[in-house]
This record gives structure tokens, C-alpha cells and sequence, in this order.
């Protein structure tokens, strides 16, 4: 590779790198911050989900209640991402680990 070919390549890959580590940076920040928020909703679905998803499937809810939260598959699929994304980034640390 000439040496100009050399410099335009690699500030190609400067240029594609920044911005990812920027981004990543502040998904990061926020992947932390709702850390206290998953715990909650794991919480609450081992413990008084399924008395207010029986509440409203015998109709003792507001109609007007957003119940997002009460879907089956809602909390659980949240979790189960959660889950399969920290397994994700302590795979991508490792492999960046053991290959640096």
C-alpha cells in the first residue's frame, strides 16, 4: 500500500470508528441508568404482576389505563432482551479481551 493509499485508508477507518464509540458511549450511559428500572420490573413481575394482570382481565381496571405492562409477553420479553444483550456485550468485552 502506498503511503497516501495507507493515510486515506486508515482515516477512512478513523472516520467510521469515532462516531461508533460516541454512540456507543451514550448507549452505554443509558444501558446503565435504567439497570435500577429492570430490577424493578423483575420484581414486580415475580410479585404482584399477576394479580393486576387477573384484575384486569375481570374487568376492574380503568378502561382508559395505559396497561402495556399487563401483556403476557410484555415485561417478559424486556427481560429476556435485557438478559440476551448482557450476554451479548460480555461476550463482544471478552472477544475484544482475548484478541487485543
Amino acid at each position: 500500500m502506498e503511503q497516501i493509499e495507507r493515510i486515506q485508508h486508515f482515516e477512512m477507518l478513523l472516520d467510521r470508528v469515532a462516531p461508533v464509540l460516541g454512540n456507543l458511549e451514550e448507549a452505554l450511559d443509558a444501558f446503565e441508568g435504567i439497570q435500577d428500572d429492570v430490577k424493578e420490573l423483575a420484581a414486580y413481575y415475580e410479585d404482584d404482576w399477576r394479580e393486576d394482570f387477573e384484575a384486569d382481565e375481570a374487568g376492574k381496571l380503568p378502561k382508559d389505563l395505559k396497561r402495556g405492562v399487563l401483556s403476557e409477553d410484555g415485561i417478559y420479553d424486556v427481560l429476556s432482551e435485557h438478559y440476551a444483550l448482557t450476554i451479548r456485550l460480555l461476550d463482544t468485552v471478552s472477544d475484544i479481551l482475548k484478541n487485543r
